[in-house]
C-alpha cells in the first residue's frame, strides 16, 4: 500500500514509511488526543476535505491514500522555486502536514517580509517560533494567528527526517 499510494503520488516510499512510523507506530487503529486516526493520523476534518466518511479513515488503505494526496496537495500548494534543496522542501511539508499549511504559510509570509529565505527550512522555522509573540502573530501578513505549537512541529519534522535518514542508509541510497 505504501509502494503504491507513495508512487502515485510522486512521494518516496521511504518518506511514507517513516511519517508512518512517527505518526503511529505501524498501529493501523492508532487514535490521538485530537481525534486523528490510522497509521497516518489522518483527522476527520482532512477526510471532509476529500468526501471520505470520518468512519473510513482508519482503514489502511484509505489511511495511506488519504495522506499521500493530502501530501500531494501540500507539496502543489508551497510552490517551491525550482532548486529548492530537498531537505528544505521536505522539511516545510512535513510541518505543514503537522502544524497546518496556514501557519506554514504565515511564516514564510513573515520571512519574505523580512528580507529571508521562506524556502529555507531554518529560517520558516524560526518564524513559525515567533509565531507565538505578538510583535509576529499581530503583523498584517499573518492570516492564522498565534501559534504555540512549534515545538511540537519542530521535533515531529527533525523525528521524521530522521528516521527517513536512516531508512535510507539501510536502503543503501
Amino acid at each position: 500500500l505504501v509502494d503504491q499510494w507513495a508512487e502515485t503520488y510522486g512521494l518516496d516510499p521511504l518518506l511514507v514509511d517513516a511519517f508512518i512510523r512517527t505518526e503511529s507506530g505501524f498501529d493501523p487503529v492508532a487514535t490521538s488526543s485530537v481525534d486523528a486516526r490510522g497509521l497516518m493520523q489522518i483527522m476527520p476534518s482532512v477526510a471532509r476535505q476529500f468526501d471520505v466518511p470520518a468512519g473510513d479513515i482508519a482503514n489502511p488503505e484509505t489511511n495511506i491514500w488519504l495522506a499521500n494526496k493530502l501530501m500531494s496537495k501540500i507539496m502543489s500548494s508551497l510552490r517551491f522555486p525550482e532548486g529548492t534543496p530537498e531537505k528544505d522542501r521536505m522539511s516545510i511539508i512535513l510541518a505543514s502536514y503537522n502544524s497546518g499549511i496556514g501557519h506554514v504559510n504565515d511564516a514564510r509570509r513573515l520571512a519574505r517580509l523580512n528580507g529571508e529565505n521562506p524556502n529555507s527550512w531554518e529560517v520558516v522555522a524560526r518564524y513559525l517560533t515567533l509565531k507565538a509573540e505578538p510583535e509576529f502573530y499581530e503583523n498584517e501578513v499573518v492570516r492564522c494567528g498565534r501559534f504555540t505549537g512549534s515545538r511540537q512541529t519542530l521535533a515531529y519534522v527533525n523525528d521524521v527526517i530522521g528516521r527517513y535518514d536512516r531508512y535510507c542508509r539501510i536502503a543503501g541510497r
